[in-house]
């Protein structure tokens, strides 16, 4: 079946608050991460990550939270079309905790949340008819107005030859069956939840729940005889996921025993967070189910996107990537605890990386000692001048994609903070300017703890000056400092930029940039981003590739940077590497910015001059930029 989309998702969209301190009540928590939640958003976001094209139909609040859920879904490549702002309710809030393998506090913030307003009026038949299937969850079954919503997109589904899923996730607090701090409790029975759910079941393909989902919706705690009564409504595939003993799948009549079902194979892990397992199990289904797969490789794919999501932290964070799940099937399980497999963490982080910096102009203004020895330099004007230097950005940009800045918080605070939300990548930089050994600004902490504070969207920077005959307490140092910042910025879920210039350090050829590559990551450091001085010769630039490629075949890519060359020598350097696609753009500062800032810092040139005069050559290096680009695809 030839449809734009191969799934629409319909029901709750939240944001979940996870604490980040384990084995401790969520009484005790001191900290919260911020993930997109809710089975259906989850399950979109984890398909999409598969290869599926996805789709929401939900409702968000008209405000910070529900723009938050809008952009990471774009982001994780789910068409949101079908999710409204609502501009009278808020957006859901579940706070979550990770007690122990068995204890996972939640709390539901949904008293009339933006979600459960979802109504037939949401409901566009064309969005419906583009879809190969359609989810439904549980939960959208307990109000009048959203289960008419839900009815009116399954009566749709079937209308236009979709199939229809449901998942039965059923949590008795949000049916009214339990109490407010009972989020965590999975089952309490009632005859009208259970009415309710067998009044549907028939207008579904597939129905998958566990075993105490199965017995709300088949009314017994006998899990065969609640299957069996789920069977006498509804001719739907059913399966039933049971913990650590896997899943299992039945398409006819039910055996007298769970052991008898379809099954697929199981992996090994630990048990870490079991919140969001099922929407990662569902995830895999789908894939396998759309794709036309049997049900023991459907199940296996389930099976594997739920050990994921069990062995990590956060429900959508830890679903993954096609190729994560591919590569995992392949080698298998090395150790339990998934999360602490760093070939495997390696290729999550990579490969689920979210927007497209395919083209990098990068205007790097995050210079700072060489604005201080200006004439006329005060901290309050170094200050003003980066804001000019953001505002030639934006006015290069014009809303295009692929442009950047890297800027500093020492002096560049307000440029920086001002950066934030425009569309630009934003690098900012770590190093203390000039050090060799590599120390950090102040600001960062010892142990790197400032990276806390930054913005998700700035990435870590770092300027390394070494050489392959740097001695071996000078490398190791280094090395140390730089592994050190990686791991904070892993830590704290950002990209990693890692710049190296062994030129100021001494001569090179065309092996030292290479051989500075591989010892960077023989110590384990993956960094996102490289920037490179330009190099002249086609075996450097060679040589160069093959370190990264060899070692991270799912690198962002190269930056080349400028060392205040003049725009003849860098279109020259263009040329040249504009010929590999690993380099995705170039970072020059001094050169765009130089004559502007001495000229504005003694008085010489007003603002509206210096942000024109800056807009003007950074436009022009972006144009000969592009122009190196589109020739080098035509030959």
């Amino acid at each position: 079946m030839n449809k734009p989309l191969d799934l629409i998702t319909i029901g709750r969209a939240g944001v979940d608050l996870y604490g980040v301190q384990i084995g401790g009540r969520l009484e005790d928590m001191g900290s919260f991460r911020k993930y997109i939640g809710g089975s259906p958003t989850n399950i979109a976001c984890g398909t999409a990550r598969l290869g599926l094209k996805s789709a929401v139909i939900t409702r968000v609040g008209d405000e910070h939270m529900g723009r938050f859920i809008r952009e990471q879904l774009v982001r994780e490549g789910v068409d949101v079309r079908g999710v409204a702002a609502d501009p009278e309710r808020l957006t859901a809030l579940v706070l979550l905790g990770i007690r122990d393998e068995e204890q996972f506090p939640l709390i539901f913030y949904r008293e009339n949340c933006a979600d459960m307003a979802l109504c037939e009026d949401d409901i566009d038949e064309a969005f419906i008819a583009e879809a190969r299937s359609v989810l439904a969850t549980g939960t959208h079954l307990s109000n009048p107005r959203t289960e008419a919503a839900v009815l009116k997109a399954l009566n749709l589904a079937r209308k236009h030859g979709a199939k229809t899923a449901l998942d039965i996730d059923y949590r008795p607090n949000l049916w009214g069956v339990a109490g407010h701090g009972e989020g965590e409790r999975r089952f309490v029975e009632s005859g009208v939840v259970t009415a309710k759910l067998q009044s549907m079941l028939q207008l579904f393909d597939l129905i998958v729940g566990t075993e105490e989902e199965f017995h709300i919706a088949g009314g017994s705690t006998n899990t065969i005889e609640a299957l069996r009564a789920v069977r006498k409504v509804s001719d739907a595939t059913l399966v039933c996921k049971r913990g650590a003993k896997g899943a299992v799948a039945f398409e006819g009549d039910i055996p007298d025993s769970l052991d008898n079902g379809q099954s697929g194979p199981g992996f090994p892990i630990e048990v870490f967070n079991v919140l969001g397992a099922g929407d990662g199990f569902f995830s895999g289904l789908l894939k396998g189910w759309l794709d036309g797969e049997n049900w023991a490789k459907a199940l296996e794919y389930a099976n594997a996107c739920g050990a994921f999501a069990v062995s990590r932290h956060g429900c959508t964070p830890a679903y993954p990537s096609l190729e994560e799940l591919r590569f995992f099937l392949k080698r298998g399980v090395t150790r339990p605890d998934l999360r602490n497999d760093r070939e495997l963490e390696q290729l999550h982080w990579s490969t689920n990386r979210t927007n497209d910096w395919s083209t990098m102009r990068v205007f790097a203004f995050d210079h700072r000692m060489q604005l201080e020895q200006m004439d006329g330099y005060t901290v309050e004007k170094g200050g003003a001048f980066k804001r000019l230097c953001l505002e030639a950005t934006l006015k290069a940009q014009d809303g295009q994609p692929g442009y950047g800045i890297l800027c500093d918080n020492r002096i560049g605070r307000r440029a920086l903070h001002a950066a934030s939300g425009t569309g630009l990548w934003v690098g900012r930089p770590c190093e203390l300017p000039g050090s060799r050994p590599l120390s950090f600004e102040s600001e960062l902490g010892i142990d790197c703890g400032g990276l806390e504070e930054w913005t998700r969207d700035n990435v870590v920077k770092v300027l390394c000056f070494c050489h392959p005959t740097d001695d071996a307490d000078m490398r190791t140092e280094q090395e140390e400092t730089v592994k050190r910042l990686y791991q904070a910025s892993r830590r704290n879920g950002l990209e990693f930029l890692l710049e190296i210039i062994p030129s100021k350090v001494a001569p090179v050829d065309d092996h030292t940039t290479a051989q500075l590559i591989e010892q960077f990551y023989t110590i384990g450091v993956y960094p996102d981003w490289w920037k490179l001085e330009p190099m002249t010769t086609p075996a450097a630039w060679t040589n160069t590739i093959a370190a990264i490629e060899n070692n991270d075949s799912n690198t962002r890519g190269i930056v080349v940077l400028g060392l205040d060359a003049t725009e003849d020598e860098l279109a020259a350097s263009f040329n040249v590497a504009a010929s590999y696609h690993l380099v995705k753009g170039f970072a020059v500062g001094r050169t765009i910015f130089g004559n502007v800032a001495r000229a504005w810092l003694k008085g010489e040139m007003d603002d509206m001059a210096a942000v024109t005069e800056m807009a003007r050559r950074f436009t022009r290096l972006c144009k000969i930029w592009d122009a190196a680009r589109n020739a080098a695809k035509r030959n």
